[in-house]
């Protein structure tokens, strides 16, 4: 677990609401008639709505943002509806539990769900993307699909007249609950081939996993040694001291026999010589002008003497299986008397990264915007125990991504993008045409629902992850960190909660992880961060790890789980801008 830390962050608390914005349980007028996916197109006005919240003024919504996304009922200032984009969604999200639109074909109505809301269920696309498209953050703004609505986008209907009637229930993603998802991933590689345990020198272990309990190859100490800098003497004082020493390393030391009555100087590590009853540090005695050494404190039986096999005896386990390789564990290992360590071999992993629009260098130009996953996945996911073996950027071509995903050796294939149903979303056909076993389609989780799992044969796994940013981070720490930690011979980390300083507003259904910062005021508080929408990733970036906030949300006070972060970042004020402080 990344360390408490007090410094200035990129980011604000979660909870603060756009100025005029309608507040989290303020009532919303009936709403003109709109699109029925719950956007509108760059020319397709709205109808006004009616009085607002608690401040009771009416702003009109035929304004189209220039993504196509309506935002919330009331005035909101242009600069905080940039900045406040989460809180947008906390707001969206609380109407969607009362609000639903008819889908003019005699069923149930359909849910809302924040930026996007009425899209195809599963669907984590832009606003004026065609439906049940899966592209990936920042990309260019599109316009709705031209021709017919893609199978499952609700047919246009009359508005809802209220909420709906108590028992009707909503038709709503039926993806797996977030923490049977996590299950899920854990036990997916259990049935795996055994993985076989490779040594590997010492100076190579750095965070792999012991494949067997580390057993002793010796005593240590191996032999007596003195602890501290100063004299070794034999029998009660005063001592006569010797004028020749013992250091430590030195050939043939410890050779010597004192005699009763005898000192001589040593040195901390240097062997003890035969008969020596203990060791006076050198701050702790003093000669005279005889040359005999007088103790300044009591001298006690063995006292600053690590006698052999003080620490452990040969033999002994040292560390059980399973334990991960941290630099202490290769200083035990040292001196206990290993070169090499049986180690679990890492797991290979293969990224591909989806999407026509992603630039590799430079700055975004003409609709095309930098790919953020490409160079920020395969170091997250090395920093979870895996080798990344290739990164390959696919575009969004269905026929390279069928070969690539077939071809690869990796045991675990991981995507960005394209596990919706939109016109370029090539996941779900390229698993069913290779007859992969969908485990988990879709988690309840924000960001990042449209996640999934598969296996894809006995030894290999496949993750989808969703385009946005930190709906890839959620995805990857929900279903890509349980297989690995599996793959690797990992334990599971026990949870540990953290009550949130600040009220978090939740999902009606879903899980939300927000990225937080752990704060000592002094007991140790998790404090949500602002810029948490899922394309964003400034919010994570400044994060100590993610609060599991339950449906509905989490109050002041309310102790959260919190996931960490595979790394840990110094202690130390990021900036003093004042923009930046929450």
């Amino acid at each position: 677990m990344t360390g408490p830390r007090d410094r200035t962050r990129d980011a604000k608390p979660t909870d603060r609401t756009p100025t005029g914005s309608t507040g989290p349980t303020g009532p919303t007028g009936p709403t003109g008639p709109t699109e029925p996916t719950g956007h509108t197109g760059p020319t397709s006005p709205t109808s006004p709505t009616g009085p607002t919240g608690p401040t009771g003024h009416t702003e009109p919504t035929g304004h189209t943002e220039p993504t196509g996304h309506t935002g919330p009922t009331g005035h909101t200032d242009p600069t905080e509806r940039d900045h406040d984009q989460d809180v947008d969604e906390a707001l969206a999200l609380v109407r969607d539990a009362s609000v639903g639109y008819d889908n003019g074909q005699g069923g149930q109505p359909e849910e809302r769900h924040g930026p996007g809301a009425n899209e195809p269920h599963g669907s984590d696309r832009r606003p004026n993307e065609p439906h049940g498209s899966n592209r990936r953050a920042n990309a260019p703004h599109g316009t709705p699909h031209p021709g017919p609505p893609h199978p499952g986008t609700p047919h246009p209907g009359p508005p809802h007249p209220g909420p709906p009637h108590p028992g009707t229930p909503h038709a709503r993603h039926q993806g797996t609950p977030w923490p049977r998802a996590r299950a899920v991933a854990a036990r997916a590689a259990d049935s795996a081939p055994h993985r076989t345990p490779t040594p590997v020198p010492l100076d190579q272990a750095l965070g792999l996993v012991l494949a067997a309990p580390l057993t002793a190859l010796t005593d240590l100490p191996s032999f007596d040694t003195s602890a501290m800098d100063g004299w070794a003497v034999a029998g009660p004082g005063p001592w006569k001291v010797r004028e020749e020493g013992v250091l430590a390393g030195q050939p043939g030391a410890g050779a010597d026999v004192l005699a009763d009555g005898e000192a001589m100087p040593i040195a901390t590590g240097a062997r003890i010589p035969r008969e020596v009853t203990a060791v006076i540090r050198s701050e702790h005695g003093r000669t005279d002008s005889k040359g005999r050494l007088h103790a300044e404190r009591e001298v006690t039986h063995g006292q600053d003497i690590r006698p052999r096999g003080q620490e452990c005896r040969s033999g002994d386990r040292l560390l059980p299986a399973q334990t991960p390789v941290t630099p202490a564990v290769l200083g035990l290992a040292a001196a206990a008397g290993y070169d090499s360590l049986l180690v679990v071999p890492r797991p290979r992993v293969e990224v591909l990264v989806l999407g026509d629009e992603l630039l590799t260098e430079g700055l975004p130009r003409e609709g095309l915007i930098r790919d953020a996953l490409g160079p920020m996945l395969p170091s997250w996911l090395r920093a979870l125990g895996a080798e990344v073996i290739a990164v390959r950027r696919l575009g969004d071509d269905a026929k390279r991504l069928r070969e690539a995903v077939a071809d690869s050796p990796a045991e675990l294939v991981v995507t960005t993008g394209g596990t919706a149903s939109g016109p370029v979303d090539h996941v779900h056909p390229t698993l069913r045409a290779l007859g992969a076993e969908l485990l988990v389609d879709g988690v309840e989780v924000r960001p990042g629902h449209p996640m999934l799992l598969a296996r894809l044969d006995e030894r290999r796994h496949f993750v989808g992850l969703p385009g946005n940013p930190l709906a890839a981070v959620s995805g990857l720490l929900t279903l890509a960190e349980p297989v690995l930690r599996t793959l690797s011979g990992r334990i599971a980390p026990v949870p540990y909660l953290a009550p949130t300083r600040d009220e978090i507003h939740g999902h009606p259904h879903d899980t939300r992880l927000v990225p937080v910062a752990l704060r000592a005021e002094p007991q140790l508080v998790a404090e949500p961060l602002h810029y948490n929408g899922p394309a964003m990733l400034r919010g994570i970036a400044a994060s100590d790890g993610l609060a599991v906030v339950p449906p509905g949300g989490a109050k002041p006070g309310q102790e959260l789980e919190i996931l960490d972060l595979p790394w840990t970042l110094p202690s130390s004020p990021l900036s003093n801008d004042p923009d930046l402080e929450s």
